[in-house]
């Protein structure tokens, strides 16, 4: 009986004492920053190719455009990345957390074209052609 107690205790310590895959960087981003970022570069990703002239016209880099923003360079974001990517469950969750908030904005971007053409609707309804006079008119009585 000693034996086991003693073996499920080693294999406890064992099991406890997990050893991170990925040294934490010096200059780690905050995990809320680091949504921030991540969501900001997806949107801006979306927009590169639902419209690239519109980036294309300002000379846009997303990625420059964003860690300028967050005031953090690359190598700073590459390292924080790998350091939340080194935990799967952890960075499921952040990206379920990016999704939920995409999703968000885009039922809100919907709700807001929809209420765009709805407004326009009865705009076009009374900017109708008046209807053509029937025979001819430039016959005298």
């Amino acid at each position: 009986m000693k034996k086991i107690i003693l073996i499920l205790a080693v294999l406890a310590v064992f099991v406890s004492c997990k050893e991170e895959v990925v040294q934490k960087p010096e200059r780690l981003i905050e995990k809320d920053v680091m949504l921030d970022v991540m969501y900001d570069l997806a949107v801006l990703e979306a927009i590169k190719y639902q419209n690239p002239v519109s980036l294309d016209t300002f000379k846009i880099n997303p990625r420059d455009f964003i860690l300028k923003k967050y005031k953090i360079d690359s190598l700073q974001f590459a390292k924080s990345n790998v350091y939340y990517a080194s935990d799967y469950e952890d960075y499921k969750l952040m990206f379920e957390q990016i999704t939920k908030r995409l999703d968000a904005s885009k039922k809100s971007a919907d709700s807001l074209v929809n209420l765009e053409k709805k407004k326009k609707k009865p705009v076009l309804q009374n900017n109708k052609k008046p209807a053509p006079i029937a025979g001819d008119t430039t016959k005298l009585k």
